[in-house]
């Protein structure tokens, strides 16, 4: 009798153990994307998709909004939009962007077909970028492109 109660606590033990475990997992995985905001609550910084006709209006409208071509040069260099910079996608790590010195400024962000502008405004958001708008890609772009 003894034995089997010695079995059960050891099965429940495991048990406890691997449920704790798994919290813990589970927390170091999702917890990292979540930011504290003032009143010690966490939320998650994101960014706003927009479609292409809305960041048409938001430059003609913004003068003082940065336009970010997250493409490679050589892409930026056949063709982008006219005022966009590049920065490219793979260059944005846990460092902001010296282009990008203002955290509150707008900044709409655009690629070849849209996966990497996603990358990218999720990057800048994360590190703490309030105002990134992402819309795709040039693909799609039905206003002017220039070449350097």
């Amino acid at each position: 009798m003894k034995n089997d109660a010695k079995s059960i606590k050891r099965t429940q033990l495991r048990a406890l153990c691997a449920a704790a475990a798994a919290l813990l997992i589970c927390g170091l995985l999702f917890g990292c994307a979540d930011k504290k905001d003032g009143d010690g609550m966490e939320r998650k910084l994101e960014y706003t998709q927009i479609t292409q006709d809305e960041a048409m209006r938001m430059m003609a409208e913004d003068k003082s909004l940065v336009i970010v071509d997250v493409r490679r040069t050589d892409e930026f260099a056949e063709g982008h939009i006219p005022g966009a910079i590049c920065i490219p996608n793979e260059s944005i790590e846990t460092e902001p962007p010296e282009e990008l010195p203002d955290f509150d400024r707008v900044i709409l962000i655009y690629c070849r077909s849209g996966n990497r502008s996603k990358q990218a405004s999720q990057k800048l958001a994360d590190m703490g970028y309030t105002n990134v708008y992402e819309f795709g890609g040039i693909i799609d772009w039905t206003g002017d492109v220039v070449t350097d």
